[in-house]
């Protein structure tokens, strides 16, 4: 059985940074797609970054530059208050991210509980 779990939420400042971490028990493929979402309430949920065992990388537009992911972590800079969501760890075993990585949530297998950010002004 695999179990996703994250770590590292919290409330900052505009400006400020967090990192966001992605626990993985249980899993035995090596080959992987990896991925964070976040949530707004009554919004959909939707793609943040991803990456896989062979380290293809994808990120959303507006996360670029600021955010970078590494497997089993999300490290977010110069946060903004409309980053504040509750973020999820996705994990799709025995799969490499596709291009549809930040859009397909019905892709992955497994989901984290998620964890809050709050980013204020």
């Amino acid at each position: 059985q695999v179990n996703v779990v994250e770590s590292g939420g919290g409330s900052v400042q505009s400006g400020g940074s967090l990192r966001l971490s992605c626990t993985v028990s249980g899993a035995t493929q090596s080959t992987y797609c990896m991925a964070w979402y976040r949530q707004i309430p009554g919004k959909k949920r939707e793609g943040v970054a991803s990456i896989d065992n062979k380290a293809n990388i994808q990120y959303a537009h507006d996360v670029q530059g600021r955010f970078t992911i590494a497997s089993g972590f999300l490290e977010m800079h110069t946060l903004k208050p409309e980053d504040t969501a509750v973020y999820y760890c996705a994990y799709d075993p025995g799969y490499w991210c596709t291009s549809n990585a930040l859009t397909r949530t019905e892709d992955y297998t497994y989901w984290g509980q998620g964890v809050q950010v709050t980013v204020s002004s």
